[in-house]
């Protein structure tokens, strides 16, 4: 049988390059290049990191509603010019106080498709209106602007979000691969159809020409609101008695009270020493930080050979990340968490040096996969979080904070003078094997971001085995095998089989960054001057 019968198949044979950017005014990183922009006109209109992180975030709602959005949750890590310790703004996922674990009854089955969990009936904790958290990125945008912006109204940071909002999702190819991605479910519930599968199909582009726009629903006049009413009007005004409307219409359990309790919480970053000179901070508590801080200490003392890393390099990465995910995932039985992720990340540095890392999400790709018709807004579906068998160690119940797996950072050399660095990545699982070999490539082995960002990787999401970049070498795929199990992957568009980090480095008043290579919306955006 000729050689070629058994290669692997290959969706995509090109080579990608994706631009970075450099400047000294600021920087904006993001999956999509339309969101960059709007944080970078901040930037350059007089706000800070802050104030564009935030514009930033509300664009994304409008132009990739798959990944965040005003329904979603995160985290953001802020770093103040010459400081030397970051601030998490933790808005991450909250259970509402209503929550019942009897209705998420199991079917005896295993979920298969996205993660090995026991099956709820009807995919509750899936998609739907029993999988929604509170809904709390809003609130932790407000935070962001109020404890570190400079004031600068929220109606200009949210003009960028509205007027994308009003011309509508562009309709290209892109768009069309995701919403087709989940339009099995979409269908399922009015609204969402209603938007995004006009005529019961998912939109397409002209066949020549240029793509148009999709409306978005309510969400512009949602977002018109908040401009006028301010950001609190999400949680105790009247979107926040729209939204619980349109919740308890559908039989989810998030009420007014909920939304009215929801905020954001300042706490000092948690810190994990990178080798002799460095200082990683991170969001700490039930993200991805812990297992992070694992890696770092099992992979000081494997050499960085001078020329890059090389097999005997990842075959160690390979080993300590599935023996850290081991005991991760010990702590929550035999649960894993979803890898069918659509999280987003956001970097940004400022002219003075204020520097912000944010991840937020809708958890799967188009979150719940209910869009709540009074107010446009796509709804997470945290939930899927927990873990649904009773009397687990990361159980359903009320008001309670499920382990997740967003994972920004933020560096700073342990001397206090030398380049600091922001990153971040999208992916669920995926995450953490992805920021650890971006910070190892920058930091380790003094790569330029555009490198690093370009440099195949491996990925591993647990225990069980390694997935390789097929762009690695034979020996590092040898290497590899010989740690344990390995499976040779794409890195493409889909499936997506690695996250998609983003990366600003700070040399002196000089920012350089880069976004993931394979998203073909991402863009790293500097302000002219």
């Amino acid at each position: 049988m000729p050689a070629h019968d058994h290669a692997p198949y290959r969706t995509q044979n090109w080579i990608l390059e994706k631009p970075g950017a450099s400047g000294r005014h600021g920087l904006v990183v993001a999956q999509n290049r339309e969101a960059a922009e709007a944080g970078a006109a901040i930037l350059q209109a007089g706000g800070n990191a802050a104030d564009a992180a935030v514009a930033t975030a509300l664009a994304l709602a409008a132009v990739e509603p798959w990944n965040s959005g005003l329904g979603g949750i995160g985290f953001a890590l802020v770093l103040p010019p010459g400081a030397n310790r970051a601030t998490v703004v933790d808005f991450g996922p909250v259970s509402s106080r209503n929550t019942r674990a009897a209705d998420y009854a199991l079917t005896g089955r295993t979920k298969r498709d996205l993660f090995t969990w026991p099956e709820v009936e009807g995919d509750r904790n899936v998609h739907g209106p029993l999988s929604f958290c509170i809904p709390s990125a809003v609130a932790g945008y407000a935070r962001l602007h109020e404890a570190f912006g400079t004031g600068t109204p929220v109606a200009d940071l949210l003009a960028p979000a509205l007027r994308l909002a009003r011309r509508g999702l562009a309709q290209d190819w892109f768009a069309t691969l995701k919403i087709a991605s989940s339009a099995s479910v979409l269908r399922l519930y009015e609204e969402s159809a209603r938007l995004y599968l006009p005529g019961g199909l998912p939109p397409v582009p002209p066949y020549q020409g240029v793509p148009g726009f999709l409306p978005l629903g309510r969400l512009a006049e949602t977002l018109a609101r908040l401009a006028e009413a301010g950001l609190r009007d999400f949680y105790e005004g009247g979107i926040a008695r729209d939204l619980a409307a349109d919740i308890a219409a559908l039989g989810g359990v998030v009420d007014r009270e909920d939304l009215a309790g929801c905020r954001a919480v300042l706490r000092e970053a948690p810190t994990i020493a990178w080798r002799d000179g460095h200082v990683v901070h991170t969001a700490g508590g039930l993200t991805a930080a812990p297992t992070l801080a694992e890696v770092v200490s099992g992979m000081a003392a494997v050499p960085c050979p001078p020329e890059g890393p090389d097999a005997g390099w990842f075959a160690a990465l390979s080993t300590v990340m599935r023996e850290a995910y081991a005991r991760r995932l010990a702590g929550l039985g035999a649960a894993t968490e979803p890898g069918d992720t659509c999280t987003t990340h956001l970097t940004v540095v400022d002219r003075d040096g204020l520097m912000v890392s944010m991840t937020t999400t809708l958890l799967s790709s188009m979150g719940s996969r209910v869009a709540l018709p009074k107010t446009g807004i796509l709804m997470n579906n945290g939930m899927m979080w927990f873990d649904p068998r009773p009397g687990s160690a990361n159980p359903i119940a009320p008001g309670t904070r499920p382990l997740c797996n967003m994972c920004p950072v933020i560096v700073t050399p342990r001397s206090g003078e030398g380049p600091r660095l922001a990153a971040g990545a999208s992916g669920g699982r995926r995450i953490l094997a992805s920021v650890y070999q971006t910070l190892a490539f920058l930091l380790d082995f003094g790569m330029e971001p555009g490198r690093a960002a370009h440099l195949p990787r491996i990925d591993v999401s647990g225990p069980e085995g390694t997935s390789a970049d097929a762009r690695l070498g034979p020996e590092v795929r040898e290497a590899l095998a010989g740690a344990g199990p390995v499976e040779v992957v794409e890195h493409g568009v889909m499936p997506i089989n690695f996250a998609c980090p983003n990366l600003i480095r700070l040399d002196g008043d000089v920012a350089t960054g880069c976004s993931d290579v394979a998203s073909p919306w991402s863009a790293a955006v500097a302000v002219p001057g």
